[in-house]
């Protein structure tokens, strides 16, 4: 029975699979084209400039583009101020260093790598929020002292006047040297300028904790050597981009808008400060009696 069934016909039936006849020895080989891998998912958007589809892996990976500020586009992109503000601690404080050697003329070399912003924002910030702070300080001790029974309120006008003088001056003058030195056919660099004038007023922020003295005369001669100090720092480091009698010109405007920054903080920021603190060590030496 076994052998009748195998001798049936069954090529005509459904699902049959023919018999494989070997043609060849040797098997026959089947070419595989060569593969090529995709990285998954691929971007989204499929109309956007930034849209590359299916990425192989042997494409290299795309790094973080920063958008230059010489294009209009860039200006206006917080990507493409990310680099001046790549900075640590080490350096930080080794630039606010430099900026307390007056004669030293070489900050522009130290920062040529890797000029900041840091500074400029920070060392602006800080030195608005000192001012302000001392200014209410001594309003506040004078109206206690005249009058318990009144009400004392923040006076918002010392962190205005505070806010645009310094950051006006941090940023509009270096601006204006920067297009001066480019009339006169320097190749100066304002990214360099802001940073270099943002670190200069760094020691205003010193001598305004060392004004608290109730000593008219020491307060002024700590402002007014601050702001020499920080004169000769800017007009040391410009000594660079300037010759003949131009260089009289810059070196002169530009210790002198520094020692005007020193005098304007302390008559305007400053000024009222004298029979405040006075009023802090007297009642202080009250106490202690």
């Amino acid at each position: 029975m076994d052998e009748f069934f195998t001798n049936l016909p069954t090529s005509h039936l459904l699902g049959s699979v023919p018999a494989v006849v070997a043609e060849e020895n040797s098997p026959k080989t089947y070419q595989v084209p060569e593969a090529n891998m995709q990285t998954f998912p691929p971007n989204s958007g499929s109309g956007g400039g930034n849209s590359r589809g299916y990425q192989t892996l042997s494409t290299p990976e795309e790094g973080f583009e920063q958008q230059q500020p010489s294009n209009w586009k860039g200006v206006f992109s917080i990507s493409s101020y990310m680099q001046y503000f790549n900075v640590d601690t080490d350096i930080v404080v080794s630039r606010l260093m430099s900026s307390f050697y007056p004669i030293g003329g070489d900050f522009f070399s130290k920062i040529d790598a890797n000029p900041d912003l840091y500074g400029l924002v920070w060392i602006s910030t800080t030195l608005v929020f000192v001012l302000a702070s001392f200014g209410n300080c001594a309003t506040y001790l004078i109206q206690k002292n005249t009058d318990n029974s009144a009400s004392w309120s923040f006076d918002v006008g010392y962190v205005n006047v505070a806010a645009c003088s310094i950051y006006g001056y941090a940023i509009a003058v270096p601006l204006a040297f920067y297009f001066l030195l480019q009339y006169l056919g320097s190749n100066a660099s304002l990214i360099q300028f802001w940073c270099m004038w943002g670190y200069s007023i760094f020691i205003f922020v010193l001598s305004s904790f060392l004004m608290v003295i109730p000593v008219e005369i020491l307060r002024w001669i700590t402002i007014l050597g601050a702001g020499v100090d920080s004169a000769f720092f800017v007009t040391s480091n410009l000594k660079s981009y300037a010759e003949g009698s131009d260089l009289t010109v810059v070196l002169v405007a530009s210790f002198c808008l520094q020692l005007a920054l020193a005098i304007f903080i302390k008559v305007k920021l400053e000024g009222n400060e004298d029979k405040g603190w006075f009023i802090v060590f007297w009642l202080a030496i009250s106490e202690n009696q």
